[in-house]
């Protein structure tokens, strides 16, 4: 409290000097700098710059620094004096004279130059000769002696100065305080006062001293009180010290730096980071996402910029790395990096496009929050940046950052970010580098906008962004903080700069304002002041007044609200750091630009080292020296953390791209210069993000420069990802926490509950009770079989992949490794494909980093991976132990263990020691010894941490194919006697490696031990043929039972192999069977030697029984079987080889079924590809998702144990005898670059999400939504004329295209026609029964145009074809049934296709004069028209294809543009036709039906495939919807098409074009959307060069998910979910139209099955659709139409395809109507108008259901084999139909008579359809 009291003592006193000196106004402006420094005498052992003290000669160059100083406008120059040099002994009797000359010259240069000297006597601290005879402050002897210091310092030098100040650092006095020396502070007080007198006493005539003013005093920087007398001691106190000068800042700073040797400025710091230090890397919208139109994103100024070609090779953003499709892949590579922080920018126009937020784009807040939540469910913490460059275009029209009104766009902006992702944000950067913005943007205008003008634009740009960034920031921290409790802050971006010569003041002032111009610009508002720096400032008045005729710059003038709201505005201080300068000063002249207005130039040390970039130079000490800097000018005052926000380094596109050692380097350089900065310096850094996480769009030089620590394919459609090296080195440092040593963690693998093991089980019997898998399962439909099933594994399930270590690891002879028979058989030509070997491989045992990556970023909780025998025990004997090779065991198992991954090891994977085989391998019986000890050594060393063991990988595969066949090493060929020995000795070396275990390790370890079986899934070729079942059953005993049948059950191979092998050996005149036998010491030796069952399985086959041949003898042979491939499954790149997932669930159950139900590992499943396919794996992926889906059923529907799936393989590697042909892996290797670069493919993000999902859970869209339709909703089936109405010439009908084509030989399928077809022209009466059975209250059917008019035009009128549209429309009226009628469903008169058919636009007046016959005669009874049945088909597939009449396809590609073109003019005159002269009076609506499938990309990573699924829907259905409902076709269409028109030499587009007439004539031809729809396919890119038709301009092909279930037509695939996608498609592209369903159905082919129950999902699946879309999504879905209503001719399919949900006996000449079940299902649809929901009770409109379902045995009906509950239906449907046609028979009758007593009253009544037309 006393010295408390004493410093306030000393305020008020240092107050009333400041007061009562009597100076005031500008001329007591004081702009201060120096003083000057001593340099460091070359060879001295310490660098110390300190204040100049005339020890040595003044500097030659001090005079010239002077005037430099003086023309910069500073008026005082400081001038400490050195009591020690001026008076060594303390007396003023004894100077030194030399010092006291040295002084007064210098005193005398100033004034020379116009600066005043401000003299300071001392510091504070005593000298050390005083100290030693007088003591300190305290000491009252040293205050005199002082005192006559004093006197004599103003009679040497008053006549040369007239500011004084008496000791500059009275922090000294502090310490001497707490060190017990309380008097100091009064001595100094009573000292200074003392002093002040005596200065007036001996110079009275100096009048009163002027003593500078607080207020009129500045430096370069922001100058304290600590250069004035008294005063400026006073605010050097530590509690109140928060200002800082040039001297104590930059100065301070390089002096403590730049004093350092070389070896300590290169020292390097071998420890860790703080705990909880953030690892980060970062991108940038612009760089990455592409995407640059998608989600109705706005163009941005770097859109514009790469557009106007002003990128390097004109290249632009507009795909960049993709990552608006490929979320999942960075991501990706973040699990791999082991950041905890990724930095990233959200694109303003993505957001809001146009810069505002009445343009919210919800799809684009949509991304960033798919990314956000990604980021997190991955542990990763996103740190958002607002902005990062990319201004929406529409703001920069309006002027961009020069525009003030940008401040609001920007808050507003800034809100909705924090507002829709701060709940999971918790750091956000306002800006990034905005100084580049400033300079490069608006300044230099090199980067986007271009914009030229360093005078105004670039400080109003600046201005404006710091006024953008409080504002945000007061957002944020008004109305968000508290509840989100983020921080805001700002990354700015600066070098670090130095002086290029030290010795030169000037040029170590330049620096600093180098800096200023950087880094102050920004940082100096908001954190120190609110304000520019006033070096900045100055300079700026500086040069204005200079340069009065151009002004070379304008700094706008913050009010002092604007800077109290800018102060403060940060919660940390972000920082991006590249480089370093050296600066020099310079005359920068009138010149705009920091160079020119700050006076200085700046270069670079050639030592450091250069990158790809031009500015980029490495300086690692740079970063240390900056963040110090940082922390004691701007984080004095508010101590807030220091995050490094960027820093990195480009290479060159080329080269050794992936072995980026100068990458690294620098990245080693400068994080340990942030880790000295930490420890060494204590400044506050908490986070380091790396430039960047992959190789972006890099402004102006493009792609041409790469930053990722991930190599990006920009030549690739697929850009895909590959981390270089340095992503492998920064892992291990974040991995590290920085370069501590590792100290050595020891790991334990988790114990393992050993399972229930069950009772010995009885040997098999012949065949098999396992054969009630091919009961229960071979009967299935193909609909069961393939029907998905969602649904998720058990949590604790294991996840997992795999490899093996020949085929991965390389480093074949690598540490003192022995060969192996593997290595032998690959070295020797002719072997392999091309020679292929694994002497390299994957080069995983160099590589282990590399792969723990890709397990890390796959999140699998399993790796499945095989020692090698030879690697450990060189020549398979434990005396050759190799440590070595142990010790990448050890670091590879520890890995996984720090990575949270399990090991499971295979002991043996086919790599045996070549010494071993030449002892005579496994068939010497020596070898169950030997593998055993290897064995246990595997055990002892490794079985602290591994808990999962396979002794044996395939043993069936080295016992017949290495010692049978011969195709793999060993290349033994003894097809009948070796393979058994073989598997003799492996069973039995198998079961004492068990046993060893057992007894030795499981007690301490608690591991499982088992063995990897193969095993292909057998089917027998006629499940109803006893020796067909019986002959797969012995496949499976053969193959799998060989191996587990002594291991799972008695210990002795399986009665069907030993009775097979016995008798085929009985019948060669063997004397014993040449299957050995065990003992029975051995059997039970044997039995229960695994702790679960794995299994590898691959492929399922088909079994016949054989003979097989007695000679020679062969393991094949003893079979008696054949095997072919299940032909209906996907072939894959392995021969042989099929992808028929449906038989893995089959294997399962027989492997539960035969075995006792173990817990099952499927521990290898996967599919190869061709090498070529390297990313875009979209197979691999079908593989997995079907054949984990049947591992799903196992478990869930069958009660199978299936503890883990184990995917085939981590990468691709080295397969066996295919080499490098072909790749299984989840991860692509080039096995042509050294670097062995490992890439992941679309099928490892799928696997990642598989993992995460645990399973298939059920997605919304395959959810029920249970709701009802709208009240009049309508209910409909359909036909159309050619294929039921038959009557092909009868009653005056015409010729059609279809009777022609149908005629013509090979045109349609087994020859159908529709001569008779369903004979609907006679059985109007049996067509309404089934309506009125179905329930409908529609009933869609098309007119036959040559039955009304049989050459096609009014000029013959066939009464009776339209008598008989007449009977049929009045028979739907009278059962309540509205008709809807298509005017035109394909079937075009032959006479008019004569003349030319579509292709002649005369078609368009004879559709219009047959439209207009049709509605006056049947439109006062008919209110839903069609004009014409889609128009696609008519176009592409008659006329372009040519497979539908009138089969015409050699010109594909114009006629079908052609007569599309005709199409859509026809139906809009038909159209207007109706509008114009029938609406009024009949109240009908008309339309036309377009179809069309739903397209979505093969791989939805894939902007490429994205575009091209794009392209189907648009030249599929908005060929024709796009005129109609928007005017004139797609530009998407036109663009394409013209363009390939004339780059093919065309003189215009083969796409016509519409007069303006035509456009408005066509545009809103339409009532409501007639839809046809059936299926979804997968689109691809497809460039077809040059060709010119219909699929090149598409530029598309498609395909279907391997999961969508089948139908009877190969296009037709069940895909529910696409229905509601393009429904909602039509809604947003075309305006929300009145949609009617015209079409929607499935067929079948093959034996007739009345229980349907394909078709029945289908309606329940699709019509659900329709609901959501109807109810959730806001569709105008007004009604539905089921095709149809019966079995009919399928086009050129004829009658092999069936869609009818009645079926149609064609070989009944009176061709019976049977309903199917589905008839059920769709009418009760229809009866509840919906779906009501079961969770309400019991519903009217639910039939009953049956109270005894039982089973019914065929019986034959109508010449079918039905149930009899079928059989029933059908009788039932025939006697209605009796009834209905008798009815109709005395209806007619009745009627006839009642006409007659009816005068002039209308005979039908109509039901319009005005409530409908209103609404619509």
């Amino acid at each position: 409290m006393r010295t408390l009291l004493l410093f306030v003592c000393l305020y008020i006193f240092c107050l009333y000097v400041c007061q009562n000196s009597g100076v005031n106004g500008q001329e007591d402006f004081m702009l201060l700098a120096g003083p000057l420094t001593n340099q460091v005498v070359k060879g001295s052992d310490s660098e110390v710059n300190n204040a100049f003290d005339c020890s040595h000669p003044i500097p030659p160059s001090s005079k010239q620094y002077f005037e430099y100083l003086q023309s910069r406008g500073v008026t005082h120059f400081k001038v400490p004096l050195s009591w020690t040099q001026l008076l060594p002994s303390g007396l003023p009797s004894q100077p030194q004279q030399a010092v006291v000359n040295c002084y007064q010259t210098l005193m005398k240069q100033l004034h020379q130059v116009g600066l005043e000297p401000l003299v300071i006597l001392h510091g504070s601290t005593v000298p050390d000769s005083l100290r030693s005879r007088y003591g300190g402050w305290e000491s009252k002897k040293l205050v005199q002696m002082f005192q006559q210091y004093a006197e004599f310092a103003f009679q040497e030098f008053a006549a040369l100065a007239h500011s004084w100040v008496t000791m500059s650092h009275l922090e000294d006095v502090w310490h001497d305080v707490a060190a017990g020396a309380p008097g100091s502070p009064q001595n100094i007080l009573h000292l200074t006062k003392n002093i002040h007198h005596l200065y007036h006493q001996r110079f009275p005539d100096k009048g009163e001293l002027n003593w500078p003013d607080l207020d009129k005093i500045h430096d370069m920087t922001n100058l304290s009180c600590q250069n004035l007398p008294f005063v400026s001691n006073f605010y050097d106190i530590p509690d109140f010290a928060k200002m800082t000068e040039f001297e104590n800042i930059y100065q301070n700073v390089w002096h403590t730096f730049g004093a350092q040797t070389a070896t300590e400025q290169d020292g390097f710091l071998k420890e860790s980071f703080p705990p909880g230090f953030q690892w980060a890397t970062s991108t940038e919208s612009f760089k990455v996402e592409g995407g640059w139109l998608e989600g109705g994103k706005g163009e941005t100024i770097w859109d514009r910029f790469g557009h106007e070609h002003q990128a390097f090779e004109n290249q632009t953003v507009d795909l960049a790395c993709d990552s608006y499709n490929k979320v999942d892949y960075d991501v990706y590579l973040l699990r791999g990096l082991q950041v905890n922080t990724y930095q990233f920018s959200i694109s303003w126009a993505r957001i809001f496009p146009s810069g505002h937020r009445g343009s919210l784009s919800e799809k684009g807040a949509l991304y960033y929050d798919k990314l956000i939540n990604a980021l997190i469910e991955s542990g990763i913490q996103p740190v958002v940046t607002l902005y990062h460059w990319d201004l929406p275009q529409e703001l920069q029209d309006a002027g961009g950052w020069t525009n003030p009104s940008i401040v609001e766009a920007f808050k507003d902006y800034a809100d909705f970010c924090f507002s829709r992702f701060g709940d999971r944000v918790k750091t956000w950067n306002t800006f990034s580098s905005p100084w580049v913005v400033s300079h490069a943007g608006y300044g230099t205008g090199e980067h986007a906008p271009g914009i030229k003008d360093y005078v105004i634009s670039s400080y109003q740009v600046t201005h404006n962004m710091l006024k953008s960034h409080a504002e945000a920031w007061h957002v944020y921290n008004d109305n968000y903080r508290k509840t989100q409790g983020g921080k805001v802050g700002i990354a700015l971006n600066s070098d670090w700069a130095e002086p290029k010569n030290p010795a030169l003041p000037e040029d170590v002032a330049a620096a600093d304002r180098y800096l200023q111009f950087m880094l102050g610009w920004f940082a100096h508002p908001i954190f120190v002041d609110g304000d520019y720096p006033a070096e900045l400032k100055t300079q700026i008045e500086l040069k204005r007044n200079k340069c009065p005729s151009s002004e070379p710059a304008r700094l706008p003038v913050f009010t002092p609200s604007e800077s109290k709201r800018i102060l403060g505005t940060a919660d940390f201080f972000g920082l991006n750091h590249y480089t370093s300068r050296l600066v020099s000063n310079i005359d920068g002249g009138c010149t705009p630009g920091p160079q020119g207005v700050g006076d200085f130039q700046e270069s670079v040390d050639p030592s450091w080292s250069s990158t790809a970039s031009d500015w980029i130079f490495s300086a690692p000490s740079g970063l240390r020296m900056l963040l110090r800097y940082i922390s004691k000018q701007y984080l004095n005052v508010v101590s807030v953390p220091i995050y490094i926000t960027g820093n990195g380094m480009p290479t060159e596109y080329g080269g050794d791209t992936f072995n980026d050692t100068s990458r690294i380097e620098y990245m080693r350089g400068y994080i340990n210069e942030a880790l000295k900065a930490i420890l060494t310096d204590g400044v506050n850094v908490q986070r380091f993000t790396v430039q960047s996480l992959m190789d972006g769009f890099e402004g102006k030089q493009g792609y041409s420069e790469r930053f990722g620590l991930h190599y990006v394919d920009f030549e690739s459609p697929d850009r895909p990802r590959t981390p270089k090296q340095s992503a492998y080195f920064y892992s291990q440092i974040i991995e590290q926490n920085g370069f501590a040593l590792s100290k050595g963690d020891v790991y334990e693998g988790v114990k393992m509950q050993l399972p229930h093991r069950a009772p010995a089980l009885p040997p098999s019997e012949v065949p098999s009770k396992s054969k009630v898998v091919w009961e229960k399962f071979s009967h299935h439909s193909k609909f069961q079989r393939k029907l998905y099933h969602f649904g998720t594994f058990p949590q604790d399930f294991s996840w997992g992949v795999s490899s093996s270590a020949y085929q991965i690891e390389g480093g074949w002879d690598a540490d003192g490794k022995g060969p192996s028979i593997w290595d032998v058989f690959t070295q020797t030509p002719g072997n392999t494909p091309a020679d292929a070997t694994g002497d390299v491989a994957c080069d995983s045992y160099n590589r282990l980093d590399e792969d723990l990556y890709m397990l890390r970023a796959l999140r699998v909780k399993s790796y499945r991976f095989s020692l090698s025998w030879s690697r450990i025990f060189p020549d398979g004997t434990r005396s050759s132990m190799n440590q070595k090779g142990v010790d990448y065991y050890n670091r590879l198992i520890n890995g996984l263990l720090a990575n949270k991954i399990t090991p499971m090891v295979t002991i043996y994977h086919w790599d045996l020691p070549q010494a071993l085989q030449d002892r005579g391998g496994w068939e010497n019986v020596d070898m169950i010894d030997i593998f055993n000890d290897y064995c246990d050594f595997c055990f002892a060393t490794f079985g602290d941490r591994v808990k999962l063991w396979m002794t044996i990988n395939q043993p069936h595969s080295i016992a017949w194919l290495g010692y049978g066949l011969g195709t793999i090493p060993p290349s033994i060929k003894n097809p009948g006697i070796s393979p058994y020995i073989v598997a003799h000795n492996l069973i039995k070396a198998h079961a004492k490696a068990y046993h060893t275990y057992d007894d030795k390790y499981r007690t301490s370890q608690g591991g499982l031990v088992s063995i990897a079986l193969n095993a292909d899934w057998i089917e027998p070729k006629d499940v109803n043929v006893l020796r067909e079942v019986r002959a797969a059953d012995r496949a499976l005993q053969f193959q799998l039972g060989w191996f587990a049948h002594p291991i799972f059950k008695n210990g002795d191979y399986p009665d069907a192999m030993k009775w097979q092998v016995g008798n085929k050996s009985e019948l060669q005149d063997l004397s014993e069977s040449r299957l050995p036998s065990f003992t029975e010491e051995e059997k039970n030796y044997i039995k229960g030697t695994a702790d679960m069952f794995c299994i590898n399985h691959y492929t399922t086959k088909i079994a016949s029984h054989v003979t097989g041949q007695l000679s020679p003898y062969s393991y094949e042979q003893d079979r008696d079987l054949s095997e072919t491939e299940e032909s209906d499954s996907p072939t894959t790149d392995i021969k042989n080889q099929r992808a028929v997932a449906w038989g893995l669930r089959r294997l399962l159950n027989w492997i539960k079924e035969e075995y006792g139900n173990p817990q099952i590992y499927i521990a290898e499943n996967g599919v190869a590809t061709k090498s070529s396919t390297m990313w875009d794996d979209s197979t691999r992926v079908f593989y997995y998702k079907t054949y984990i889906d049947e591992a799903l059923k196992a478990y869930e529907l069958d009660g199978v144990r299936v503890n883990g799936y184990i995917a085939t393989s981590l990468m691709d590697s080295f397969e066996w005898l295919n080499g490098y042909k072909v790749g299984f892996g989840l991860h692509h290797v080039d096995f042509s670059n050294t670097n062995r670069p490992r890439t992941p493919k679309y099928s490892a993000h799928f696997y990642y999400y598989v993992i995460k999902d645990n399973g298939f859970p059920r997605p919304d869209d395959e959810k029920m939504l249970y709701g009802h339709f709208r009240k009049d909703f309508l209910w409909s089936t359909a036909t159309a004329s050619y294929q039921i109405e038959g009557g092909w010439r009868s009653d005056g009908k015409g010729l059609s295209i279809w009777d022609k084509f149908a005629h013509t030989p090979l045109r349609v399928s087994d020859d159908d026609n529709g001569d008779i077809a369903c004979d609907s022209y006679n059985k109007v009466d049996k067509d309404v029964a089934m309506l009125q059975q179905l329930k409908v209250t529609h009933y869609r059917f098309s007119i036959s145009w040559p039955r009304v008019l049989p050459d096609g035009t009014t000029n013959h009128i066939n009464e009776a074809g339209l008598n008989y549209y007449h009977r049929l429309v009045d028979a739907l009226l009278a059962a309540n049934i509205q008709p809807h009628i298509t005017l035109y469903h394909w079937d075009l008169p032959q006479a008019l296709q004569n003349v030319g058919g579509w292709e002649n636009e005369t078609i368009i007046v004879k559709f219009k004069d047959y439209a207009d016959l049709i509605f006056s005669r049947l439109g006062h009874k008919v209110k839903f028209w069609i004009t014409i049945n889609e128009p696609y088909n008519i176009a592409n597939v008659g006329h372009g294809y040519g497979v539908a009449a009138p089969g015409i396809s050699f010109r594909p590609g114009t006629l079908p543009y052609i007569v599309g073109h005709n199409l859509l003019k026809a139906h809009a005159e038909a159209w207007h036709l109706y509008n114009e002269k029938y609406r009024a009076t009949q109240k009908g609506i008309i339309s036309i039906t377009i179809n069309s499938d739903w397209s979505e990309p093969r791989n939805p990573y894939k902007q490429e495939d994205i575009d091209a699924a794009r392209r189907v829907v648009q030249f599929y259905i908005g060929w024709f919807a796009h005129p109609i409902f928007n005017g004139d076709y797609s530009d998407t269409m036109k663009t394409i098409i013209r363009e390939r028109s004339l780059a093919a030499g065309l003189p215009k587009s083969r796409l016509p074009e519409f007069t303006p007439e035509e456009i408005k004539r066509i545009k809103g031809t339409y009532d409501y959307f007639g839809f046809n729809h059936y299926t979804t396919v997968l689109a691809f890119p497809v460039e077809y060069g040059n060709l010119q038709h219909y699929d090149a301009d598409r530029g598309a092909g498609t395909i279907a998910d391997r999961t969508y279930l089948d139908s009877g037509s190969a296009w037709l695939k069940i895909s529910p979910f696409g229905f509601r996608k393009i429904l909602n498609f039509i809604k947003e592209e075309y305006g929300n139209p009145p949609i009617i369903i015209t079409e929607n159905g499935i067929s079948e082919r093959g034996p007739v099955d009345l229980n349907d129950t394909h078709r029945s999902y289908y309606y329940e699946k699709y019509i659900n659709q329709v609901l959501k879309a109807y109810l959730l999504d806001g569709v105008d879905v007004r009604g539905y139409t089921a095709w149809s209503l019966m079995d009919n001719l399928e086009w050129a399919t004829g009658f092999s395809e069936r869609f009818g949900l009645f079926y149609v006996n064609q070989s009944d000449p009176k061709l019976p109507r049977v309903a199917k079940n589905s008839v059920k299902l769709y009418s009760t649809i229809i009866s509840c108008n919906g779906f009501p929901d079961p969770a309400l009770g019991p519903n009217d409109c639910l039939p009953e259901e049956p109270t005894q379902p039982g089973t019914d045995k065929p019986v034959k009906f109508l010449g079918m084999k039905l149930s009899v509950s079928d059989a029933e239906t059908g009788l039932n449907t025939t006697f209605a139909l009796l009834i209905v046609a008798l009815f109709g028979i005395l209806c007619s009758f009745s009627f006839c008579l009642f006409r007659r007593k009816t005068k002039s009253k209308k005979n039908v009544d109509v039901v319009t359809v005005n409530s409908i037309k209103e609404d619509m």
